[in-house]
């Protein structure tokens, strides 16, 4: 049976933390800048964790599980 592949996609936007959880970058922060808020880019700056829900299908994109 061949090697499964890694999603190419989802290897760019997520990362996995030391405890297992995966990490990720907030949308909405490449363009159209001047209308948003300093607090709300701020806010978009810092990295979150993956929702729950979302967990299982990301990890089967790439082949943790």
């Amino acid at each position: 049976m061949p090697k499964m592949k890694t999603k190419s996609s989802a290897k760019k936007r997520f990362k996995l933390t030391g405890t297992g959880k995966l990490k990720r970058k907030h949308a909405f922060k490449s363009h159209i800048l001047t209308k948003k808020s300093k607090k709300r880019k701020l806010k978009l700056t810092h990295s979150g964790l993956v929702n729950k829900a979302d967990v299982s299908n990301i990890k089967q994109q790439l082949t943790l599980k």
